[in-house]
């Protein structure tokens, strides 16, 4: 914070204070770490040449296929494109998983925006009665 030593206007007691920031030092550490890195660069590549063994690593599963449901305006519940119902959902999902554990497997849910409040909460109750609490809703991006 800097202040006003003198002026026009108001007494020689009275010393006003000026709020504006002095951005001279700020900038001046910048350039000198800019030259500092500008120096340093060149020193951190390496020019002693070495033959490096291959990496021998296994290779990483691919993640498992997400599981979409969606639910139309009218009720009508689907995994990924086959249709389903809310009695057969948990089976249905069960199968389309396979092995992996449920309770670990994310459900991506997409709704119509239409979709009445309950059949979406009969859908959400029963992921959760068969195990499956990790759920994602989806919505439209806003931009598109």
């Amino acid at each position: 914070m800097a202040a006003k030593l003198s002026g026009g206007g108001g007494d020689r007691f009275n010393i006003d204070q000026n709020s504006e920031i002095n951005v001279t030092p700020f900038v001046d550490v910048m350039l000198v770490l800019l030259i500092i890195f500008m120096v340093a660069a060149p020193l951190a590549s390496v020019s002693v040449e070495v033959n490096l063994p291959p990496a021998v690593a296994k290779p990483s599963p691919s993640p498992p296929k997400p599981v979409y449901i969606s639910i139309k305006a009218s009720g009508k519940v689907f995994i990924g494109d086959d249709p389903t119902t809310v009695d057969e959902m948990g089976a249905d999902l069960t199968k389309s998983i396979g092995r992996r554990d449920p309770t670990k497997e994310r459900i991506y849910i997409r709704a119509d925006e239409k979709t009445r409040y309950g059949a979406f909460m009969e859908v959400m109750n029963t992921l959760q009665d068969n195990g499956f609490y990790s759920v994602a809703l989806i919505g439209k991006d806003q931009n598109s």
